[in-house]
């Protein structure tokens, strides 16, 4: 018996300051079910908290802890029987450790494999017009560029179709995706 489709899970990546999440914001207005990015989400509860999984302070730990965000998220939306947008996907975490320089544990790994996404895979490239730093994006521009270059990299390298989404207004950028997914 062949494996089962994936879900329709589209995933938004690139590097940080692409516009990405404004991206997923307004396709969450424009009714969409979306997924936050655990990154972000990480960085908050870990400040609020007094925690070290930050990228800052342990990068290890902070990987784990958007593996274990990821998953469940994946998890959680698996009974919808619409299209769901995440703001990055599983694969990040794998691209964020190798652009650290880290060995991926093997629990990236299995993750990656056992959680596939829809085929079509949205990339958000450098937009310097846009970049900007704030209290949970702190890299600078070249690290932005490499990042989106490394989740290209792995994404390509795990058999998913890269689109790049236009540096657009948000709302051609909605529209952009919609057409790609088939729901214009």
């Amino acid at each position: 018996m062949p494996p089962a489709p994936p879900p329709p899970f589209y995933v938004i990546t690139g590097g940080p300051g692409a516009g990405k999440t404004t991206l997923i914001e307004a396709l969450a207005a424009d009714g969409w079910p979306v997924v936050g990015e655990s990154g972000r989400a990480v960085i908050r509860a870990e400040q609020t908290r007094g925690g070290t999984a930050l990228p800052w302070a342990d990068r290890l730990a902070f990987a784990a802890a958007m593996l274990a965000q990821d998953v469940a998220a994946f998890e959680a939306a698996r009974s919808r029987r619409t299209p769901v947008l995440f703001d990055r996907g599983i694969p990040d975490v794998l691209g964020y450790l190798l652009l650290e320089g880290l060995a991926p544990p093997a629990a990236v790994h299995d993750a990656v494999a056992r959680h596939r996404y829809a085929e079509t895979v949205f990339v958000c490239p450098p937009w310097p017009g846009i970049y900007a730093t704030d209290a949970e994006r702190k890299q600078t521009p070249e690290i932005a560029e490499r990042t989106c270059d490394v989740m290209r990299q792995v994404y390509g390298d795990l058999g998913y179709r890269l689109v790049e989404v236009p540096r657009a207004a948000v709302d051609d950028r909605v529209r952009f995706v919609r057409a790609a997914i088939g729901a214009a």
